[in-house]
């Protein structure tokens, strides 16, 4: 039995201990009390982690937003003008921009803003190879002169997933990506309140009176007027799912993000409660390898531990009998104009265990340790972790499982060490539909070497499709490169992927206006 389900039990035992001094009466109409999924371990933009992008799409704002149809739409921007065969955008800041610690929002801060961020994320980095020059003529403008046509410049800036294009004042943002900024100075609709915070238990939001929203538009996804409407938002780290859900249904919190997949029911049946899914891409699984380092720096060996994936007994893991869930997740998002069945066969989940067995063998394994960092803190990051370490014993690989929460699981990901000195070997989580809906987003695709995402791996033939493909304008190419990318990462394997499913988010029935897309604090009010 799985680890997913021990957390149900630990729960129900402590399920009366609900007058822990941070889950007080959620009574106030200017405060919202808010459940994460994890703890908010790290603060910075440049984290690829989905509970530092909530936090940062609350504290800082973009240039260009995204409507849920998924069409970009200036944010920060008064408008944008291209030039010469749109090799120039020139965009043009709005009136009213300014700063938590109150001074303006200034071209300069955009450059420097922009400059930290394309280092990390996927699209920055196309958007980095095309720039000549970005310079910023004044403070209101911000010129972008490109080496060659880019259309995707919008959406490049707009994409709000893992890397968000965050603008921050200049002298924070020349700190270098690999060093974390931990002062937090945005121009966004709340400020975030770091003599509050409480690690692991508490971080605090207030709303910013500075902040002027858009003065026309429909507020959709991050498109639009984003209207802070309460004054103070806490977020309260509670690890033990049945905690959540008591401290729902007894009016102590607003909100609960991810509630446990066997307790979505018995919420649903609560009339005084709202169970819906926010993330309407649903959530990717996947196992990443360190390819650093033995034994997953042979490919070989990837593509062994891809044969024996089974992606059916990864996400009935993670929903139990909730259902909501698909097993038949390739490299692109299911749905999305770039998702194909290239290749696919790989994935069936036929392959017995002893062809993968003689795979494996003849891949040259052999016995290497594996070190498997597992979270005992996020239900569904457990549950695809517990069936990855058991797939891989199964198959006869040497698995130490380190067994930690996701905030440390998050901060030794990014480690280049060997074993011995503090590395890893592999991990697992989960990414965004929007971040793997097209090539130029796809975070877990870079072959880049050091530029990629942790893992780090050198994958030339994907950087060349991947090229192509942002060179492309015609749609029927680009989906015959994301085909050809696909087939390609089932040979390389960057990546496990092990299915797809869609979480709820369950809130008290007296707030009104939840955004989809993702979990979003703008619009959102509680009923008079």
């Amino acid at each position: 039995m799985l680890r997913r389900r021990h957390f149900l039990g630990a729960g129900l035992a402590g399920a009366a201990a609900l007058a822990r001094p941070a889950l007080v009466r959620a009574q106030s109409a200017t405060t919202l009390k808010f459940i994460p999924y994890a703890d908010l371990a790290l603060l910075d933009p440049s984290v690829s982690a989905f509970v530092t992008r909530n936090h940062v799409m609350m504290v800082f704002d973009t240039l260009f937003g995204m409507d849920e149809a998924g069409n970009t739409q200036p944010q920060m921007l008064e408008g944008f003008v291209t030039e010469n065969d749109g090799k120039v955008w020139t965009l043009t800041l709005r009136e009213g921009l300014k700063f938590h610690d109150g001074t303006p929002v200034l071209g300069r801060d955009v450059v420097a803003s922009l400059q930290r961020w394309w280092v990390a994320d996927a699209m920055g980095q196309a958007l980095a190879a095309v720039t000549d020059e970005l310079s910023a003529p004044s403070d209101k403008v911000v010129r972008f002169r490109l080496k060659r046509r880019f259309d995707l410049l919008p959406l490049a800036l707009s994409h709000p997933t893992n890397n968000v294009a965050a603008i921050m004042p200049e002298r924070l943002a020349k700190t270098p990506p690999n060093v974390k900024i931990t002062e937090m100075v945005g121009s966004g609709p709340f400020r975030y309140l770091g003599n509050e915070r409480v690690p692991g238990a508490r971080n605090v939001y207030a709303r910013f009176e500075g902040y002027v929203p858009r003065p026309n538009g429909t507020p959709s996804f991050t498109a639009g007027p984003r209207i802070a409407y309460f004054d103070r938002v806490e977020w309260l780290t509670t690890p033990d799912p049945a905690t959540q859900a008591a401290a729902l249904k007894a009016g102590e919190v607003d909100w609960v993000e991810q509630p446990l997949m066997d307790l979505v029911p018995a919420l649903r049946a609560d009339r005084n409660l709202k169970v819906e899914v926010a993330e309407t891409k649903g959530l990717i699984g996947f196992l990443r390898f360190n390819q650093l380092f033995p034994p997953f720096d042979n490919p070989a060996i990837r593509r062994a531990a891809l044969m024996a994936v089974n992606q059916k007994e990864f996400m009935e893991a993670v929903v139990g009998s909730a259902g909501g869930y698909d097993s038949k997740v390739g490299i692109f998002t299911p749905g999305t104009p770039f998702a194909t069945d290239a290749g696919m066969e790989v994935l069936s989940g036929t392959h017995g265990l002893d062809s993968v067995k003689q795979a494996l063998e003849k891949a040259g394994y052999k016995g290497e340790k594996i070190v498997f960092l597992s979270p005992t803190d996020v239900p569904r990051i457990n549950a695809i972790a517990e069936v990855g370490v058991d797939m891989l014993r199964k198959i006869g690989m040497n698995v130490d499982e380190i067994s930690t929460d996701w905030g440390t699981v998050v901060q030794r990901s990014v480690s280049h060490q060997p074993l011995d000195k503090g590395g890893w070997s592999m991990f697992t989580a989960y990414t965004g539909g929007y971040d793997c809906s097209n090539p130029g987003t796809h975070q877990l695709l870079r072959g880049n070497g050091n530029g990629a995402y942790n893992g780090w791996p050198d994958l030339p033939k994907i950087e060349a499709l991947r090229n192509e493909w942002l060179a492309a304008t015609d749609l029927t190419a680009q989906k015959q490169i994301a085909a050809k990318m696909q087939v390609q990462a089932f040979e390389d394997v960057p990546y496990l992927p092990v299915g797809a499913y869609f979480q709820p988010t369950a809130y008290k029935a007296d707030l009104t206006g939840m955004l989809k897309g993702l979990i979003l604090f703008t619009g959102v009010k509680r009923a008079a």
